[in-house]
């Protein structure tokens, strides 16, 4: 049964960096993701086969479980997602603003042009 639950999330693993591996601004930024997901999937998959190496590795970091360090680290990417998110919100907001001026001066009526009847 064991097996088939390990199967199951390694086939979770393997999707989720999949679907996080399209798209991306530009090719640096990329570059950079991929990799990221490619080690995240590479050492999610041998912690699900041999987690005793993730209690090995909490160990060398001073963390009791190695369950204890995986929730550690989803709680520190859970920051880093919410930082960005809030940045690139922020950004998208600045860029809304700024183009709904541009767009009320450009529609605005001028006085000293007339319009012409048809």
């Amino acid at each position: 049964m064991i097996i088939v639950v390990q199967i199951v999330l390694v086939l979770s693993v393997i999707l989720a960096s999949l679907v996080l591996m399209r798209g991306g601004s530009n090719a640096r930024h990329l570059a950079i993701r991929r990799i990221l997901l490619l080690t995240f999937a590479v050492a999610a998959a041998l912690s699900i086969f041999f987690p005793e190496i993730l209690t090995n590795v909490a160990h060398a970091f001073g963390v009791g479980r190695g369950t204890d360090l995986v929730l550690y680290a989803t709680i520190v990417s859970f920051f880093v997602f919410m930082s960005t998110t809030y940045q690139r919100f922020r950004h998208q907001e600045t860029a809304l603003t700024k183009l709904a001026r541009r767009i009320a001066i450009d529609e605005a009526e001028k006085p000293w042009e007339k319009k012409t009847a048809v």
